[in-house]
């Protein structure tokens, strides 16, 4: 390993440190450490959001799918990409706009609880348990990501690996919580995006001079063949990612987290311009890896690494592998956030210590970071799972258990706090259930019934409830008043 790429490393390690020191003074209460205090600039709020979505999946998973199965991977990206619009257009200003009117609701569990008057807990603590389970499995599989990239980098065993990288995530985000997340998330989305525009050109370059033929056959190849590559069930299974934003929890924490809900038309340009760009790169990456590597790779997973191996000098390949790195920790240290959020201000101050002082609920924070970061490590043991796969189920879980609720939540006065728990419930279950089914209609992605499961259940349970109480009528209105007043939002 040259020294070089050891340099580049332990100066993007110092970066990120830095910035945890800064936030760490900066975090006084819990609304800091949960929310930034809701003090997000526009480019920070689309970018942090960006990069908290994409994770180690998009320059291993994306790549890797693509250079096994050629072009399916654009039916992928073009569900997240519309995926990514509708939830910047559908949900972003309105969930701004409803957690605040809703007392000032700091998480998605939070504001479920006070969108629906649900004295009980019941819906708040139902809501915190599901993001622990999910975003465990969705943090483990950033561990497997930073482990391959480690293991394959410097020459240390997969177990050290996954240690070396859950270390480098827990320290910046115990010290300095959402905004230590947030303002690491936007530089590591802009070293993502650079990454993934210089690879690919790189591998064309160097494939144009050794077969510039094989190239414009396997696209055309690739895109219209009819073979189960491009079948109704993989096509439908592939673009159904793009229902799965509505209900991430680390994403929505972003359009809570903003300065102004008049901020979110310019914040969705930029996200969605970043998104576009940076999928665009993953596709061409895993396609000019399979121009380079015709004779196979031993891991798919692992050709944007070979590709900087092979066609990057040393001293700016720590750059583009640190690129890897970003992707890793701007989605794992989210998710460990709002873990924390679930357990600290769900948990502890809603149901064990309402008295609690912020300095003491920081710390719990801390302490569920510390805590779900272990438990994450035990699933990521495994150097054979696979990437994609685990993000797969994780956000399927949330996407269908979350998403359906949050969209009607925000669109539908009517919907009741008994309609909101069905659709969790439903759709989770419908996850889990459909995942350990195999063949025929059970080939589709998990989300698909789970996303109808859910919006059925809601629709259903909720014209059997009876009508919302008169508080909570009266602040949606009030929330649809501030939406209606606001500047033009198309």
């Amino acid at each position: 390993m040259d020294k070089s790429i050891l340099i580049t490393f332990g100066l993007y390690f110092i970066g990120v440190f830095a910035i945890g020191i800064i936030a760490w003074i900066k975090t006084n209460s819990i609304s800091d450490y949960i929310l930034g205090g809701r003090r997000l600039g526009t480019f920070v709020s689309a970018l942090s959001a960006g990069a908290s979505d994409m994770s180690g999946w998009l320059l291993l998973g994306l790549p890797g799918l693509v250079y096994t199965n050629g072009l399916q991977g654009l039916w992928l990206a073009g569900g997240l990409l519309t995926g990514t619009y509708l939830n910047w257009t559908v949900v972003a200003k309105r969930l701004r706009i409803f957690s605040q009117t809703f007392n000032n609701s700091l998480t998605i569990p939070e504001y479920l609880e006070n969108r629906f008057s649900d004295s009980s807990g019941l819906l708040r603590s139902m809501s915190a348990l599901m993001i622990l389970f999910f975003f465990t499995i969705y943090t483990a599989s950033g561990l497997v990501a930073g482990g391959k990239l480690f293991n394959s980098l410097f020459p240390i065993s997969y177990t050290t690996a996954i240690l070396l990288g859950a270390g480098s995530v827990l320290i910046y985000t115990f010290m300095g919580g959402f905004l230590a997340v947030s303002w690491t998330d936007a530089f590591q989305a802009s070293l993502m995006l650079i990454t993934l525009l210089i690879v690919p050109m790189l591998a064309f370059k160097e494939a144009s001079h050794v077969n510039s033929d094989s190239f414009t056959s396997y696209l055309l190849t690739s895109l219209f063949s009819a073979g189960h590559k491009h079948s109704p069930t993989a096509i439908i299974s592939l673009c159904a990612w793009g229902l799965g934003y509505f209900g991430q929890p680390h994403i929505l924490a972003r359009f809570m987290a903003i300065k102004s809900h008049e901020h979110i038309p310019k914040a969705r340009t930029i996200g969605t311009t970043w998104a576009a760009m940076a999928m665009a790169g993953a596709i061409l990456t895993g396609i000019s890896g399979m121009l380079i590597f015709q004779n196979g790779i031993q891991d798919a997973e692992k050709v944007f690494i070979f590709l900087v191996q092979r066609l990057i000098h040393p001293a700016l390949a720590g750059i583009c592998l640190a690129g890897i790195l970003a992707a890793i920790m701007s989605t794992a240290d989210s998710q460990l956030l709002v873990s924390a959020s679930a357990l600290a201000e769900d948990f502890y101050r809603a149901k064990i210590r309402p008295q609690a002082s912020q300095k003491e609920l920081v710390w719990m924070g801390r302490a569920t970071v510390l805590l779900v970061s272990l438990v994450a490590i035990y699933f990521a043991r495994d150097p054979n799972s696979k990437v994609l796969e685990m993000v797969s189920y994780a956000w399927a879980g949330f996407g269908a258990g979350f998403g359906p609720t949050i969209i009607m939540s925000l669109l539908w006065r009517r919907m009741t706090r008994n309609g909101a728990i069905a659709g969790i419930m439903a759709g989770s279950a419908c996850v889990v259930i459909w995942k350990n089914l195999n063949g025929g209609i059970f080939d589709i992605y998990e989300m698909v019934p789970g996303v109808i499961i859910s919006f059925l259940s809601i629709w259903l349970v909720s014209n059997l409830s009876g009508s919302p109480c008169q508080k909570t009528d009266e602040l949606f209105q009030k929330s649809i008043g501030v939406l209606k007043n606001s500047i033009p939002y198309v």
